[in-house]
């Protein structure tokens, strides 16, 4: 960055260092100086992902997150899930692609917040494109949501979290097992039982949750009032999910996953619980034979329907 900066380097030339890093931000929690390594990662690629240069996976991405119709469409079979609910001051974000892959976490959300209200003809957040060359159009996204959906905005993802945070300000987000968290629910949660024993739980990490807005102690004391909670090796570290990074870099985002999946067979998991429908996608797709890859608010739903057990 400081070589293209000081006109060492051309932009075009550092194509491969751009998409090779992960935009985790883990260097950011580290750095001395408070860098914001995670923001300067968005102008690189804002300036060098133009045209040509944009990886053909992300401009198909990014097309389809650009239409309100296409992220309708993703969804067209799981209308159900969305029924409207009364209007309140706080609205639930559908996420573009999670609502398609995993309609069930949107689904429990609603079931076990009330007053969450849920406005079904809403755009793309603007996450994805501030990751990935479109960093304006990212900011214009997001703060259009922040119109259409009023007072609190509640995500299921901890990197779309991050981005409508940066964009719309914390006061006005909030991350679901954050939000769990601070109306204090936690005693309302039971504990689940598997063969008379509470289930094996971990927790992977969101890296913008975790990293951009420091929320990792929440969803771990959510799990520990619902099982037996483990803590993962290597659970604060990037899954290789990493938003567009797993299409991007296959074969590097399958490098980065496989020590976790050693670590988590040894484990014996009945549960690897997730905050960020990226990692719950990229995990489930590389955990084959082990536990059941699940998003924080369905574990959450099914332990607020678990009766008493003695």
């Amino acid at each position: 960055m400081r070589a293209v900066q000081k006109g060492e380097l051309s932009i075009f030339e550092s194509l491969e260092e751009s998409s090779y890093c992960l935009g985790c931000r883990a260097c950011e929690v580290v750095c001395p100086a408070g860098v914001e390594y995670g923001h300067m990662l968005e102008e690189w690629r804002d300036a060098a992902w133009q045209g040509k240069n944009r990886p053909l996976i992300v401009k198909l991405l990014l097309f389809v997150s650009n239409n309100k119709f296409f992220v309708r469409i993703l969804g067209l079979f799981n209308l159900r899930n969305y029924q409207k609910k009364k209007k309140s001051d706080v609205n639930l974000m559908l996420g573009c692609f999670e609502r398609g892959l995993f309609p069930e976490v949107s689904k429990s959300t609603l079931q076990i917040f009330e007053e969450v209200s849920l406005n079904p003809n809403q755009g793309c957040c603007g996450a994805l494109h501030a990751h990935n060359g479109e960093l304006a159009r990212g900011r214009e996204l997001a703060k259009n949501l922040g119109k259409k959906l009023s007072g609190t905005i509640v995500t299921t993802s901890g990197g779309c979290a991050a981005h409508l945070s940066d964009v719309l300000g914390k006061d006005r987000v909030r991350e679901v097992s954050q939000y769990f968290y601070e109306k204090q629910m936690l005693e309302q949660l039971r504990p689940i039982f598997k063969n008379q024993k509470k289930v094996r739980l971990g927790l992977q990490d969101s890296c913008h949750l975790r990293n951009g807005l420091g929320i990792f102690k929440e969803p771990r004391e959510i799990l520990k009032k619902i099982g037996d909670y483990q803590e993962v090796p290597y659970a604060s570290e990037c899954c290789g999910a990493a938003g567009s990074y797993s299409l991007v870099r296959p074969k590097d985002s399958k490098k980065v996953v496989e020590k976790k999946k050693e670590a988590i067979k040894k484990l014996d998991l009945d549960y690897l619980v997730t905050v960020n429908p990226g990692c719950q996608r990229q995990m489930a797709t590389n955990i084959k034979k082990g536990p059941k890859v699940i998003s924080i608010v369905e574990l959450i739903a099914m332990s607020l329907n678990t009766k008493e057990s003695a």
